[in-house]
């Protein structure tokens, strides 16, 4: 096990009604908040009304930014930092899934800086302040209202990026698991999928001797995959929305990644069907991560062997660790297909006439990955896997 450092400062309020507490922790605290969301969704089911509400209780002044698109645009991350810089916000108060909450982060660090953002996507400006974030949360996914990560999409350029700090994590989140009952199964499945993802970038590691994040790791990914199909026969099941969504918040806290290389290939090398195409984060992944296992099984195979047995309870009797990690990830296929996920290029109708500028955008910043290093032609390789 690795040397590590750990930091998780925001405050959960999780179960039904949480949403009461938000007075309770915006009032006296918070006086110029920039309320930040999608396309209307949140007006539709209700949540709105509801942090409008306790909003008001507090007396703070509220400035409202719609609008943020599934993998958030840099343009209108821009037009909150003007209004965030303008009218001296203290709170960007996120309301809805990881788009929103990543774009919030952003707006956050733009705000008390005359850097240009995107200096900070690309790696040439170093975090060292930013407003606080808050966040409603009604997509479990991206685990975003824990993270220290941010990703944005920069649609001139057609690229897709990160920036990771702890300065970035929320200072608070409000979880209630049934502001995700009205989600459209695409969005829910998706979501679990980009659960899955973020175990699987800690998962996949070559660090010895870290036993206790894999049993943490093997046991949620467990979790979700029996409650994905609790969800698949009852949508409204609260408990099996509880457990994903409290899933989802320890997928990517940092929890699991504690003493051990991360990888992080298969989100960079997904990114870019995203920034071409525009497609659902959860749904990219889906695609990537059976093709990129294909690819770099052999690298480990004992690791794989292990996701196997563990995780989709595959017997080991008289199989090669090869063998097992073939069927390991063949399971992991079929669980896709039953939830209704694509597993590749074809099943999600996505064009597959740019794979030579996908993977040229995939190592832009250098070679990626750590359970196996891949260079532009790995990436190109794993793209014709996933046709």
């Amino acid at each position: 096990m690795k040397n590590f450092s750990f930091y998780t400062p925001t405050m959960i309020k999780f179960g039904k009604r949480s949403i009461s507490k938000l007075s309770r922790i915006i009032d006296g605290k918070y006086n110029r908040i920039l309320l930040h969301y999608g396309g209307g969704s949140i007006k539709k089911n209700g949540v709105y009304q509801d942090v409008i509400e306790q909003l008001h209780m507090t007396g703070a002044k509220v400035f409202e930014l719609g609008g943020v698109a599934p993998n958030p645009r840099l343009s209108l991350v821009r037009e909150g930092i003007e209004l965030a810089k303008k009218e001296n916000i203290d709170l960007v108060l996120a309301v809805g899934g990881g788009s929103a909450i990543d774009s919030a982060k952003a707006i956050a660090l733009g705000a008390l800086t005359d850097i240009d953002i995107w200096d900070f996507y690309m790696g040439k400006a170093k975090v060292e302040r930013a407003l606080p974030v808050g966040v409603v949360l009604t997509l479990p996914a991206t685990g975003s209202e824990t993270s220290m990560g941010s990703v944005i999409t920069n649609e001139e350029e057609q690229l897709k990026h990160s920036v990771d700090d702890d300065l970035l994590r929320p200072a608070f989140a409000i979880m209630d698991p049934e502001y995700s009952m009205t989600l459209p199964d695409t969005q829910t499945f998706a979501g679990i999928m980009d659960i899955l993802s973020h175990i699987f970038e800690r998962y996949f590691t070559n660090t010895p001797d870290v036993n206790l994040t894999d049993e943490l790791s093997e046991g949620t990914m467990r979790n979700v995959i029996k409650n994905a199909y609790i969800l698949k026969k009852d949508p409204k099941n609260y408990n099996a929305r509880a457990e994903i969504m409290l899933s989802g918040t320890l997928s990517h806290n940092g929890l699991l990644g504690l003493g051990r290389d991360d990888d992080w290939a298969s989100h960079r090398i997904a990114h870019q069907l995203s920034a071409l195409y525009g497609t659902t984060h959860g749904v990219s992944l889906a695609i990537i991560f059976p093709a990129w296992m294909k690819y770099v099984y052999r690298a480990n195979p004992e690791r794989f062997s292990r996701f196997a047995t563990k995780v989709f309870g595959v017997s080991d009797a008289g199989k090669s660790n090869e063998m097992l990690a073939l069927e390991g990830i063949n399971r992991f296929e079929e669980f896709l297909t039953k939830i209704g996920l694509p597993r590749t290029f074809s099943e999600g109708n996505i064009p597959t006439d740019n794979l030579e500028l996908m993977s040229e955008k995939a190592v832009l910043m250098g070679p990626i990955g750590a359970f196996k290093v891949l260079e532009k032609e790995d990436v190109l390789k794993i793209y014709n896997l996933a046709l």
